[in-house]
């Protein structure tokens, strides 16, 4: 049965150093990393077999994922609200609440889903956005369709991943995103190229073949998690022996929007910073877009690190306050942005000093390694910033603030970012260097952008902490002396 006492982040020594909270922190860490890189390796699977399979379904490839990554992430932030309400209350240790959190969150997702599933159906906005070429807009078009019927059981599981996640718990999430890649790889190979079955003959069906193997994979990913739930006996305390999926309440599902949708709208301005690159782009032709889609590629991969860094912070912040260890929880959000940060230079560094060997190992297409290779200077410098924006996000999400992250992701990252990406790709005012025209100029414009939300997010971050200290000290002070601490 859950306990307290078996939970990472439970200590209350007020003498702990940087390297006891990084013991607490990897435990939950590295299975979120390993399972992301796998969930991210979905993609870089289709990039690798699709690079190879033609430029044209590649430039599509990126199209599509740009439009399809553009309604997913949106969606799947307002449904992770379920992590930080579900961490405060478990480590509360109010169990069967945190249990029903989930299934508000299991109902939300199936709503969302229907919506976002129309818009994969009709993605006209986004193909003329993209003013992509004809042939591409067809195949990203069919793309798509395929990605309609996995959009229901990817927010299913993302509400899976999130209650996991926040009652420490990610060890389930990841042995089944490593299940999916495993099951992915050969699924999209025998799409994408076709294959005999019998006297049944499968046709190649290119980049469309990446979306009806994801579908596949997805259902079976969501299904499996359902068995887990059912005959684990972690999950009996939480009262989800009944099934995951509950009729709607009222005061959950406010809960859940107050803090998810703005977080969900502050997600998806990050990731359509992204996918909105990779639309202006294409109007530059195929060749710019596909090295722009391996770069993109490498800098989500490297992203894994950081995101799994700030889910682990994310998640002992939130317990500890729903603990009632206000001091533990300040010590842990540095103590999670120091690692992060650390890792993650050294993480761009090496992406730098091995970029011809990373990109070899994408595509021997000599023209898309030409596109690709200016780009990647920019892929450790955004790295960098966009690791500290991360981080200090996830913790301001186990605080439950949402809102004004919201609105310095909209500054920063669509105006700084994609407006100033804009002005530069396209020489608009005349001014342009050589250098920072084309894909280099988004990259060059997005990476300010991501730096400018990192320093307005960590020093959001400090005034919230230190604000709560004070009014702690406050309290204190307070409080009748026979009452106060020590």
């Amino acid at each position: 049965m859950p306990s307290r006492n078996a939970s990472p982040g439970n200590e209350r020594n007020p003498r702990m150093s940087f390297a006891d909270d990084a013991r607490r922190l990897l435990p939950l860490t590295w299975p979120v990393f390993i399972g992301q890189a796998a969930v991210l390796g979905f993609a870089t699977v289709d990039t690798i077999l699709i690079a190879r399979y033609g430029a044209l379904d590649l430039a599509a490839l990126a199209v599509g994922m740009a439009a399809y990554m553009s309604i997913f992430i949106g969606l799947m932030g307002v449904v992770l609200a379920v992590g930080p309400i579900a961490g405060r209350l478990f480590g509360a240790q109010a169990l069967p609440a945190a249990g029903e959190q989930f299934r508000q969150a299991t109902a939300l997702a199936l709503v969302l889903a229907a919506a976002g599933c129309v818009l994969l159906v009709f993605p006209q906005p986004f193909l003329a956005l993209a003013q992509a070429e004809p042939v591409v807009a067809d195949k990203a078009r069919a793309y798509l369709l395929a990605l309609a019927f996995a959009l229901p059981p990817a927010l299913l599981f993302t509400a899976f991943r999130g209650f996991n996640t926040a009652v420490s718990q990610p060890k389930p999430v990841m042995l089944l995103q490593l299940a999916g890649l495993a099951l992915k790889l050969p699924a999209s190979a025998l799409l994408i190229h076709g294959f005999a079955l019998g006297p049944w003959q499968v046709p190649a069906l290119g980049v469309a073949g990446c979306g009806v193997a994801t579908a596949i994979v997805l259902w079976c990913q969501w299904f499996a998690a359902l068995a887990w739930v059912r005959r684990s006996a972690f999950y009996l305390p939480f009262g989800l022996a009944r099934g995951v999926l509950a009729r709607p309440q009222r005061d959950a599902q406010r809960a859940l929007l107050r803090l998810g949708v703005p977080l969900g709208l502050a997600i998806a301005i990050e990731v359509t910073g992204f996918t909105f690159m990779a639309l202006f782009i294409s109007r530059l032709g195929a060749t710019p877009v596909a090295g722009h889609q391996i770069a993109v590629n490498l800098v989500s991969l490297m992203f894994m690190m950081p995101l799994a860094i700030g889910n682990a912070a994310c998640t002992l912040v939130a317990q500890r306050l729903g603990a009632g260890d206000a001091r533990d929880a300040r010590r842990l959000s540095w103590h999670g942005m120091e690692l992060g940060l650390s890792i993650s230079v050294a993480m761009g560094a090496a992406a730098w000093l091995l970029r011809e060997q990373l990109l070899g190992a994408y595509t021997r297409d000599a023209a898309v390694v030409a596109a690709a290779l200016p780009l990647l200077a920019w892929v450790m410098l955004f790295h960098i910033g966009d690791a500290g924006q991360t981080l200090a996000a996830f913790v301001l999400r186990a605080y439950h603030l949402t809102v004004a992250p919201m609105w310095i992701y909209a500054a920063a990252l669509w105006g700084v970012g994609l407006g100033g990406g804009y002005l530069l790709a396209f020489d608009v005012t005349g001014l342009t260097p050589p250098a920072l025209q084309g894909a280099r100029g988004y990259w060059a414009a997005m990476t300010a952008g991501i730096t400018l939300a990192a320093i307005a997010l960590t020093a959001l971050l400090g005034w919230v902490l230190s604000t709560r200290r004070q009014e702690e000290r406050r309290e204190r002070k307070a409080a009748p002396r026979s009452l106060r601490p020590g």
